[in-house]
Formats: structure tokens, sequence, C-alpha cells
């Protein structure tokens, strides 16, 4: 089911990708800021409460139809619910777009407007930017999108399905992402920010969350790419911020297609990033792709041997 599922859920968004703008994405928006204004109160039993109904209980809800569906209709509904959820939670067309767009402003010689795009993308002023800086912050926002919305997504559904949890890894994981952004952005008028105790339990939880899928992305990326500096990178990244998921993931990118990434980039070997770097990372990304689908197919194929 866990190969069937993540492959046509891949083929419909690279077919029919999902709005910016969608019911889905609305949904989990309405539903995070609902759960903050009523039970959010300041103290650390509400934001314990708050996490658990914004992140646990969407989880919960998709296990539930799984096995409703399972139960009353077969496994056949089950797997066209995990594709549907899989579609909500995973794929490259949520960001790409954006990616592309810049991409072609760089090769056509338009920097203006790729320091316009990636300011409208990444919510900065790139407008001083120069052009390997534009690449670099391409590059970079690209790995961790791609991670997040692709290879995390992958490391928990995987998981959770095989002890039985249908596509809650998949819902919690971007449930927790979302929360975690959400409770650190800039506080506005008609939408009350988050209180102290929840953002750092929701900053802290998704660090946890996201601990062994980072690993996993990087290790991906070290087997499709140059293998022993992606490795090295890696460890000597750790090794000063043994707690930064996201660093870790740069870090093993930067050595797998030799660019300087991340806050170490003054102090790693690669080259300068430029326009070319970013047809090695799409390249990257799509063999990481194809590893672990691989890897997933053989899984699923020895379970139904064995």
């Amino acid at each position: 089911m866990t190969f069937i599922s993540i492959l046509f859920a891949l083929l419909l968004e690279q077919a029919r990708p999902l709005a910016e703008l969608n019911p889905v994405h609305n949904t989990a928006r309405t539903w995070v800021r609902w759960v903050n204004r009523n039970f959010d109160a300041g103290q650390s039993v509400h934001a314990w409460l708050a996490w658990g109904l914004a992140v646990l209980l969407p989880g919960v809800l998709a296990t539930a139809v799984h096995w409703l569906l399972v139960w009353s209709v077969g496994w056949a509904a089950a797997v066209v619910w995990n594709i549907a959820v899989l579609y909500s939670t995973l794929g490259f067309r949520q960001f790409s777009h954006h990616f592309t767009e810049i991409r072609d402003a760089l090769n056509a010689g338009d920097e203006p407007l790729a320091r316009q795009l990636l300011a409208r993308w990444m919510r900065i002023d790139a407008s001083e930017l120069p052009r390997s800086e534009v690449v670099r912050h391409v590059i970079e926002y690209s790995v961790l999108s791609a991670h997040r919305h692709v290879f995390g997504v992958f490391a928990w559904y995987s998981l959770l399905t095989a002890l039985g949890l249908g596509p809650a890894g998949a819902v919690v994981y971007r449930m927790s992402e979302y929360l975690s952004r959400w409770v650190s952005r800039a506080s506005k008028p008609d939408h009350p920010s988050a209180s102290g105790e929840l953002q750092v339990l929701a900053t802290s939880a998704w660090a946890k969350m996201d601990w062994l899928p980072a690993r996993i992305t990087a290790l991906g990326f070290a087997f499709v790419g140059s293998f022993e500096e992606a490795v090295d990178n890696w460890r000597q990244h750790e090794a000063s911020f043994p707690q930064d998921n996201d660093g870790v993931v740069l870090a093993s990118t930067a050595g797998a297609v030799n660019v300087k990434l991340g806050p170490q980039e003054q102090n790693c070997a690669g080259q300068t990033p430029q326009p070319v770097h970013l047809r090695a990372v799409v390249g990257l990304l799509w063999r990481s792709v194809v590893m672990w689908m691989v890897l997933l197919a053989l899984l699923s194929l020895a379970r139904l041997l064995g």
C-alpha cells in the first residue's frame, strides 16, 4: 500500500497540482487559528492541549477514516484515501513554480526580476543581493522545501503506515511543520499571536519530529550525489550544530553537488553558487526520489513474497 499510495499521489500531483490557495490548506490554517484562539491560554498545560489538538487530532482522524474504509469497504478504498491525503501533504509542485520562475529569469539574464521573485517567495529584501546569493537562497529554500514536502512526508508516512496507523504520519508531520511556522510569524491585529509556551513547545516538537527525516534526506542526497563530500560536510556541520536539522540537509546538499551553502558557506569547500547548480540540484532531488521509490518497491515486494 505504501509504494502504490506514494506513487499515485506523486503522479497526480505532477499532473494536477493543488493551487496555492486550496480548501485543504485553508482548512488547516483555519483549524490552527481556531485552536490557538480557544485553547492557548498561556500556561504549559494549555500549550500541550493546543498542540495536541492542532497536530495530533488531524492525524487521529486520518487514521480513523483509513480503518473505517478498510472495515466497511475494503483495502482499495483505504488506498484511495491514502492517496488523497498524500496528494494534499506532499509534492514538488507546491513550491517548484517559484524555483522555475527564478531559474528562468536568471537564465534570461533578468536579475532584477529574479530578485523580485525571490523576495516574493521568501518574504525577504533581496534588492541588493548579488547573483550568487540569489542562487544560493533559491537552492537552500528549494532543498528545504523538498525535504519538508516530499522526503519528510515519505519518512513519516512509511513509518506509521508500517505500524498500522495509515496516513497519520504524513498529516502529523505536515501539521507540526505548519504550526511551528505559524507560531513564529509576526502577529497581526486580526490574528492573535501564540503564547510563549506554545511557541517553545511547537518549535521543540517540530525539531524532534524532523530529526530523523532530516538525516534520511541527507543520507539520500549522499547516496545519489558525491557521497564522501556530502557525508564529510554533514559530519562537520553536525559536530558544530548538533540540533540544526535544516543545516544537516543543506550541508549534505552542498557536498553532494559541490557548492557552498548554509551557515558554513565561508568555511566549506565547494564552488560559489551559480545558475548551473540549479540544474544539478534538480537532478539531485529527482534521483533521490527515484532511489527511495525503488527502495519502497523492493520492501513492498519482499513483504508480499514473505
